[in-house]
Formats: C-alpha cells, structure tokens, sequence
C-alpha cells in the first residue's frame, strides 16, 4: 500500500477575473489517508477549493499547495496524480464500462495484461464485474457512479477527488451508496476530498469537515465537534437545525428575558405549564414515524420546531413549559 498524502493548503485564495472573490485566504490540512467532506450551500467556494487542488484552476499569487512536501501549485492536474469523479460521473458513452476504466491506464501506458488486470480488480472493489462489457447508456445511475469511481481509482491516484458524486441520485438509492462509499474510502486509505452540500453526507463520509460560507472557512472538525459545539450561527444551523429565542435559562427552564439560547429541536424537554417559566403553546403536530415534530410558539410570539419520540402524547393546544437538555453557543 502507498504511503497515504497529506494535503496542506497555505494562503489558498482564488479571485475571479472581474475582482470578485470566489474564495479567501484558506489554510486547511488534510491528514494522509482521511476523507474531508467540503460542506456548504452553492457558491460557497467548495467547488472552486477543489478544483484548485486538482489543478483545474490556478489559485491567486501567494498560494502554496503541498502534496506532503511538495509544492504542486504551478503542476496541471496530470503531474499531480489525482482522481477526480466529477458530478455529472463524465463517462464515454461509446465505450463499454470496462473501456471507461482502463482509460487513464490507456494515456498513460500501461502494458495490457497490467490493464486488464487492474481492470478487473477495480470493477471487483465496486462490484461490477459482471457488468465489464455493458455500454453506458445501459447502466442505472447508482451504476455508473461505481463505474466513475472504478475509473479514477485505476490509477492509483495519490489522492481522491469527489465533486456532489451522489447528487443525480434518487433519495433511497444515494442513502444506500453512502454508506457503501463510506466503507470503500476508509478501507482504501486514501487521501479523499468531497464536495457535497448535504449535511448527513458530509457526517457519513467526511472523518473531517469543512462548512464554507461566502468563500471563507468557518468551522473544521469531526461532525460531532461541529454539530455539539458550532463555532459560528451559520454552522450551527447549516449542520442541522438550530432554534435560537429571546428568553433566559433558569437550571435549564426556560423564562422570560432578553438573552438569546440557542438549542437543536431534540435537545429539549416539554414540562407542564409551571408559574415562574415561560409559557409556549403547540401550535402543529407532525408525526414522521419514528418521531414526532411539534412546532411551538412563546407567548410572546416567537415559534420554532421541537422533535420528541413518536410516542409523545403531547397535542395540538397544549400549553407547556421548556427545559433545554443540551443548550448551544447563541
């Protein structure tokens, strides 16, 4: 097995011809052999940080990008030894799946017993062996995910590339091959990036994330730092959602005030009505299976949601008081 790259960003910035930013100053390292899931809504930068990782764009004066030692930021993507799946899986559709595979090995010539060979190992790691001489146009979706996948871990790529792979999925199908892609890259020990602006995709692949706003870096960590202890709002409520109200803490009860607490809808507890506690009344009651959403609303006006077990017996009408298991940064 390779020795698994360390990737290390300094000053890593990109602005667009016109002068607008599409990514400030970003400093990140990627431990040899994890998975850092790039998380945030559209336009972010996620999508342009990876694309200078790769080499597809230049990054402004002043960038450094080091494969462990080595500086790659002047290399094209060819030198630096990457594999890329792109959104849209950018499959030949005139060649069969095993032809897609071994078309790097082709451009970079390999002998054709090697080919074959690692043609066949890679279509056995994503389970499409049977499959080796089927066109594109005939395969699923999840299919040709696994093909792209095959494709750029033929070349023994010092490091993976993955830009919203799951995306053109249908609901069901990109839950199934999350948890199958999560097995994959922590088996291969491979140093991996993958863009997605899906949060339990991140928290599945990601042993790392990076939540992006507005092009700058707000938060990195494991998902269970970033979901318990966000360090900005717009973390705390890309991560999941976020209630945050005007009111204040006694033990836990909430009352009246001016403050503001911030705390996750299952982080929370519903008491009866009691005389020195603020008051909310249950407005809606949803019932979603294997729990319960209720949105809520302060006397004073303010609402947000509650989820409790499917068993609650609260109802539509009743009046309760709040007490926060779990409160958050505000």
């Amino acid at each position: 097995m390779k020795h698994p790259v360390t990737i290390t960003l300094e000053h890593c910035a990109k602005t667009w011809p016109d002068g607008s930013r599409a990514l400030h100053p970003v400093d990140l390292r990627i431990e040899g052999g994890r998975t850092l899931a790039l998380l945030g809504p559209s336009g972010c930068g996620k999508t342009t940080l990876l694309r200078l990782i790769c080499g597809l764009e230049g990054a402004d004066a002043g960038s450094r990008i080091y494969f462990d030692d080595e500086d790659v930021s002047g290399q094209p993507p060819e030198a630096r030894g990457v594999g890329v799946v792109f959104q849209n899986y950018a499959l030949f559709p005139n060649m069969t799946v095993a032809q897609n595979v071994a078309y790097g090995l082709r451009i970079r010539k390999w002998r054709k017993p090697e080919q074959q060979e690692r043609v066949r190992h890679m279509l056995s790691l994503v389970r499409m062996e049977a499959l080796a001489d089927r066109r594109i146009a005939q395969l699923s979706g999840g299919q040709r995910q696994r093909v792209a996948l095959a494709r750029a871990l033929a070349i023994e790529p010092r490091v993976l590339l993955l830009d919203e792979p799951l995306t053109a999925l249908d609901a069901k199908l990109r839950e199934h091959l999350r948890v199958e892609l999560a097995q994959m890259l922590r088996s291969l020990h491979i140093t991996t990036v993958i863009v997605t602006h899906d949060q339990d995709e991140a928290m599945m692949l990601g042993d790392r994330i990076a939540v992006m706003s507005a092009g700058r870096l707000e938060q990195v960590g494991d998902a269970e730092t970033l979901y318990r202890q966000p360090a900005t709002p717009f973390v705390g409520e890309f991560l999941g959602t976020l209630c945050r109200v005007r009111a204040r803490l006694e033990h836990g009860v909430v009352t009246d005030g001016g403050e503001i607490v911030a705390f996750r809808p299952h982080e929370i507890e519903l008491l009866p009505a009691l005389p020195a506690a603020a008051h909310a009344r249950i407005t809606s009651r949803f019932f979603l299976g294997a729990t319960l959403r209720l949105q809520l609303e302060l006397e004073d006006g303010q609402a947000f949601p509650v989820v409790l077990s499917a068993d609650s017996p609260h109802r539509v009408g009743d009046s309760v008081s709040l007490r926060l298991t779990r409160p958050l940064p505000a």
